[in-house]
């Protein structure tokens, strides 16, 4: 582990604070995923955080990359389901509705949407993204390693400007520490609930639904549905409703 500190606190301080076993500091990491599948393999405690200042190989679904330079949040944990046998999918949509609880926590008024299967979007544009990547031992899952971006006083390229937004841009005086104080013992305890999310967190998920009612060219063609309490995203294709598990979203 590393010995920095976050806003002037150390690791174990952090740990404390949160109520987690223990927290990794790092000035650079390839990335935080990584870091949680290798310390899933030396027997870490469920509830193992590591944050990293700057990823330098963050990544997202399907390969894709994640910019992750200074001044953002990039978060993995350590979740250990026992003898619950989660979907990744509802824990990602768990995970997202944490995110976006925070958000309009520190914004002070409704602002962040859920875009299926792990983004969280304000102003139509990209915050935070969220990947979570199971091991197995046969039959039994060993662990659930859970990966958290989010934009947070970090330089976005102009390429990505109409695309991504920073949370500086809507709660300007925000700091790192006021984000994870919100999100991180909540994270802490969204593996025990179960395999599938119950009525009231689909419902929050259809408050949030910024996909509802659009016309999606991929991962299946037709209209936006919502979400089963699996996590799939449902799809109206016109002569059906079909339930989608992964895929990447395109609108038509």
């Amino acid at each position: 582990m590393g010995r920095l500190g976050l806003d002037g606190l150390p690791g174990n301080v952090l740990a404390q604070r949160w109520g987690v076993p223990q927290v990794g500091l790092f000035r650079r990491l390839g990335s935080t995923l990584d870091a949680i599948h290798d310390l899933g393999a030396q027997d870490a405690p469920h509830g193992t955080v590591v944050l990293a200042e700057e990823q330098t190989a963050g990544r997202g679904r399907d390969g894709r990359t994640w910019r992750s330079p200074a001044g953002g949040v990039w978060l993995g944990m350590l979740l250990r389901p026992g003898d619950v046998r989660l979907e990744p999918g509802s824990l990602a949509i768990r995970a997202g509705l944490v995110v976006a609880d925070a958000v309009d926590e520190l914004v002070g008024r409704p602002l962040a949407w859920l875009k299926w299967p792990n983004d969280v979007l304000v102003h139509d544009r990209k915050l935070a993204g969220i990947l979570c990547e199971s091991r197995w031992h046969g039959e039994a899952l060993q662990w659930i390693a859970l990966g958290l971006g989010v934009n947070l006083a970090n330089e976005l390229p102009p390429e990505l400007g109409a695309r991504a937004v920073a949370l500086r841009e809507v709660a300007p005086a925000v700091e790192r520490i006021d984000l994870l104080d919100r999100l991180v013992p909540t994270l802490a305890r969204i593996g025990g609930p179960g395999a599938l999310l119950a009525e009231a967190e689909c419902a929050a998920f259809a408050a949030r639904d910024w996909l509802h009612g659009r016309m999606l060219r991929s991962p299946a063609q037709g209209l936006a549905r919502g979400i089963r309490p699996d996590g799939a995203l449902l799809v109206d294709a016109g002569t059906g409703t079909i339930g989608v598990r992964e895929g990447h979203v395109e609108l038509a």
